[in-house]
């Protein structure tokens, strides 16, 4: 594979003020993509901009706006607005590409810019290279009659609001449900509550006020504590927590249970199989709970697992022609709704299982057993491949043979960090803690006599 200086696996992303999340080098990428993806089709055409709730969102926008002008690209300014908002709007107001400013479920010290194509999926690893491949040349701007525009797309929030709502069964409402809706002080704060309370039910919104520097913290999907508190003492149904771009999502049924993306994609399955709207089978990843695998083979559900990441789910449901898969972080894809994950969509879905099925969140989980997990990180000094070591092998077959075919290992390689992560998971809790301890020391023991 070509070696990447800037795109990794979800766009370019990084800490505020170092490269390459510095003015200097957005502004170049901003005019690189307005050079490549501009040029599709044989004018210019637009571009659209949103972001989340970061201050140094302000600083970016201004950075890329400049870029695509000077490429004589022109831009349509859209604001906070989430991740999948920006894919949808891109498709549907028939702009060259889309762009959004986020680190997602970061600190707002990170922030980063991705791309949507014209049909509102992520660019393809060609494109991102051309991209790359014109940062390398000298930016030279169009004539100043050819500079780019740039307007504000003032009905932004509306039209989503109203797609997300089209998703939901059209002769239903959540009229009978009190929510508490979590907006992580991020990118959805405005539009998450209305599209629930517009469709009935009676909203509680907490974390909805953004100042630039609270975004995910102590809130959102990645601490649902605060949600779980406030559905308690709010005595409502359920809970719905975002991330800070809201593409991803963790609930809270009204027991105060904390249910994962697994749990949600579960819920989901066996909703459309009943209704015979599930489209082949459901696309996890190799951190899947097995308690979910376990699940859909009793339903007859057809499971596979992608690796981590939402661009490998994305790749196994397309490959498969079927609509339903995520991650257990709560990154849902509904193909048949939009062609990225969406937290508020996915959240929709779920309730709209409620209301067919006329039971509670609580009720509708209990058909998954979630089974006990440990995962012990590893710390390495050097490159080891766990692949390739037999000790690791050896000591992995042993510990499938313990599990008996109702458990599973996973070791893998970080790729964020020097840790080889070992995983094990099964419905004995004791077992699961004594093969991840054994499996972490033999793992530690062959990196240090392979160095």
């Amino acid at each position: 594979m070509t070696k990447r200086n800037y795109f990794g696996t979800d766009g370019v992303r990084g800490r505020v003020g170092e490269e390459p999340i510095t003015p200097e080098i957005v502004l170049k990428l901003g005019w690189a993509a307005g050079r490549v993806l501009g040029a599709k089709g044989g004018d210019p055409g637009k571009i659209l901009i949103g972001k989340d709730t970061r201050v140094s969102g302000y600083l970016l926008e201004s950075a890329l706006e400049c870029g695509l002008s000077a490429a004589g690209v022109d831009i349509r300014l859209l604001g906070p607005m989430p991740t999948p908002a920006i894919a949808y709007l891109t498709r549907t107001a028939r702009a060259r590409a889309g762009i959004v400013i986020s680190a997602s479920h970061n600190p707002y010290q990170d922030n980063g810019i991705k791309f949507f194509s014209a049909e509102g999926t992520k660019l393809p690893d060609e494109v991102e290279l051309e991209i790359e491949r014109t940062m390398e040349q000298p930016l030279r701007m169009v004539s100043s009659e050819a500079l780019g525009k740039a307007k504000r797309y003032d009905d932004a929030g509306g039209r989503y609001i109203e797609f997300c709502k089209s998703t939901f069964p059209h002769r239903a409402n959540l009229e009978s449900l009190r929510v508490v809706v979590d907006c992580a002080n991020g990118a959805a704060y405005q539009v998450a509550p209305l599209v629930f309370s517009e469709l009935g039910a009676a909203v509680t919104a907490i974390a909805n006020e953004p100042d630039g520097y609270n975004i995910n913290r102590e809130c959102g999907s990645t601490c649902p504590d605060t949600l779980r508190r406030a559905v308690l003492d709010a005595g409502a149904h359920l809970g719905i927590a975002l991330d800070g771009d809201g593409d991803r999502v963790i609930m809270v049924d009204g027991t105060g249970a904390v249910l994962d993306g697994d749990q949600l994609l579960y819920i989901i399955a066996v909703d459309r199989q009943a209704s015979g709207a599930l489209r082949g089978g459901m696309v996890g990843t190799l951190m899947s709970n097995f308690g979910l695998e376990m699940a859909c083979r009793s339903r007859n559900i057809p499971f596979v697992r992608a690796a981590v990441g939402d661009r490998y789910v994305m790749s196994a449901l397309t490959e498969r022609g079927w609509d339903l898969g995520g991650e257990t972080s709560g990154h849902i894809i509904c193909l048949d709704k939009l062609t990225t994950g969406d937290g508020i969509i996915a959240a929709l879905q779920v309730l709209s299982a409620m209301v067919r099925a006329g039971r509670s969140l609580a009720d509708l989980k209990a058909g998954m057993e979630l089974y006990p997990q440990r995962m012990i990180n590893v710390r390495m000094t050097r490159r080891f491949d766990v692949k390739t070591s037999a000790t690791v092998q050896n000591a992995v077959r042993e510990a499938e043979r313990e599990l008996n075919g109702q458990g599973r290992v996973v070791l893998r390689a970080s790729g964020t960090e020097p840790v080889i992560r070992v995983m094990v998971e099964a419905a004995d809790g004791v077992l699961v803690e004594r093969l991840s301890q054994q499996l972490a020391e033999v793992v530690r023991g062959a990196a240090e006599a392979s160095a």
